[in-house]
């Protein structure tokens, strides 16, 4: 959900919510599932997705998602929408009604049955948003007030500091509103079978509460975690697998809005290398539901570097993301609270993104593993021109990026790196001298592997 103004401090004294520091690196007992090391993740947006918008007619694009060659797609709030004080004509897929329900909209709850079995059947894991923070007005628990945060006249508030009018805050300090909340959590994994949640929100909610969730969640089955976050490193100790990278994106929009120099994205990166714990890695991202909505779309932030920056993060510790229709080369901010269907149309962005999936799971460099996240970079000739290298267990990639509007050479040192590789691009194989001359087109880039 788009956070229009920062306020949780605020929001945490008021509603009185216990968060438990913690500091502790030790996650021997924490793991992503073994699914996840190589995973690409797949924003799926129903609403917009197909003229029908629902479950039923997006399950005619799995064949072509398979093709893609992602594997695990998160799909955006589900839960039927709030009618009071909805926003616009459709509402906020964030202003839930009930928890252990889908939006009629979409289908039936059998239809989401089948949609997962599908899924599953085809090789894709499947998590779903929840919303954990608020609810609608109109949902059933809002006759339970002491679940609720209220303000001094004893009544039920919006999160405060925010312009989320058309939810309700919830209050941690109640523990029948927890356990009630975990055990809708549990329904979704025990009965409908999910692998996992993208958790709205999430540093709204205290740390204990995920905690909690997280260890009852895998006593089920090993589940994924990803929180809409980079505020709280403490929820990735013991709570989620990985948190938005929001460093990461911010440094790509600046590079290509020429105020944040290439030199900037040594340090981005290597925050992922020292901050994050043990078997925790960022989501990278150069477009999601809110960025889309809100602060335009990949090719207004980025403009001529579009590709180059999705590359990027497919070679950048963590795990990518595609959001609906990137692949098309959609240009258009979808609506939010309105229908606003994609055009599926033929892009070289499917080409790229194709190649860069396969790129992924071909080389065990690229994979996430507990607490390996080797990164090292090479010099170059010209500051302009950015090299990055990954390796694991003798695989080798190589990635150099021109973060330029022109065409450039870069002398790079490539040193104990010499030998023969594979250009990803043209699958032709090249042999790099100790120090070699590179030429990139504008935004231009070239990954090798061996």
């Amino acid at each position: 959900m788009k956070i229009i103004s920062a306020a949780m401090t605020v929001l945490l004294l008021l509603s009185g919510c216990s968060s438990k520091a913690n500091t502790s690196k030790d996650t021997s007992k924490f793991r992503s599932p073994d699914w996840a090391k190589n995973t690409t993740i797949y924003e799926v947006n129903v609403r917009q997705y197909t003229k029908e918008g629902t479950f039923k007619a997006f399950e005619n694009h799995l064949s072509r998602l398979k093709e893609l060659g992602v594997d695990t797609l998160w799909f955006m709030p589900i839960n039927p929408i709030s009618k009071e004080k909805r926003q616009g004509t459709l509402g906020s897929y964030y202003a839930v009604q009930n928890y252990k329900e889908v939006n009629p909209e979409f289908g039936t709850i059998d239809d989401f049955k089948e949609l997962v079995n599908k899924c599953h059947s085809m090789g894709f894991k499947v998590i779903i948003d929840w919303v954990a923070n608020h609810t609608g007005w109109d949902n059933p628990w809002i006759k339970n007030k002491d679940w609720y945060l209220q303000n001094e006249k004893g009544e039920i508030v919006s999160p405060p500091g925010l312009n989320w009018d058309d939810v309700a805050q919830l209050n941690y300090n109640n523990k029948d509103m927890r356990k009630t909340m975990l055990e809708d959590m549990e329904y979704w994994i025990k009965d409908i079978n999910i692998d996992g949640f993208r958790c709205d929100h999430a540093e709204g909610v205290p740390v204990d509460f995920w905690e909690e969730a997280r260890a009852a969640l895998d006593k089920i089955k090993p589940v994924y975690m990803l929180a809409e976050d980079d505020t709280k490193p403490e929820f990735l100790d013991k709570a989620f697998n990985t948190n938005y990278g929001f460093d990461l994106y911010k440094t790509m929009n600046g590079i290509a809005a020429n105020s944040s120099s290439v030199a900037s994205l040594e340090s981005s990166i290597d925050k992922i290398k020292d901050d994050y714990s043990k078997g925790a890695y960022p989501l990278l991202f150069t477009s999601n539901h809110d960025e889309n909505s809100w602060n335009g779309t990949e090719y207004e932030r980025l403009g001529g570097a579009v590709k180059t920056m999705a590359a990027l993060t497919y070679v950048v510790p963590g795990v990518p993301l595609i959001y609906t229709a990137q692949e098309f080369g959609m240009n258009k901010r979808l609506k939010f609270f309105e229908k606003d269907q994609i055009e599926e149309k033929k892009s070289d962005m499917a080409d790229l993104y194709k190649k860069l999936n396969k790129l992924r799971k071909d080389n065990k460099a690229l994979w996430n593993y507990d607490g390996d996240k080797k990164v090292t970079y090479l010099e170059g000739s010209n500051a302009d021109v950015f090299t990055i290298v990954r390796e694991k267990d003798g695989n080798t990639v190589i990635g150099v990026f021109n973060f330029t509007n022109k065409k450039i050479n870069s002398k790079i040192k490539f040193d104990n790196l010499k030998g023969k590789y594979k250009d990803s691009e043209s699958d032709q194989t090249v042999d790099l001298e100790k120090e070699q001359s590179v030429d990139l087109e504008a935004w231009g880039f070239k990954i090798y592997t061996k």
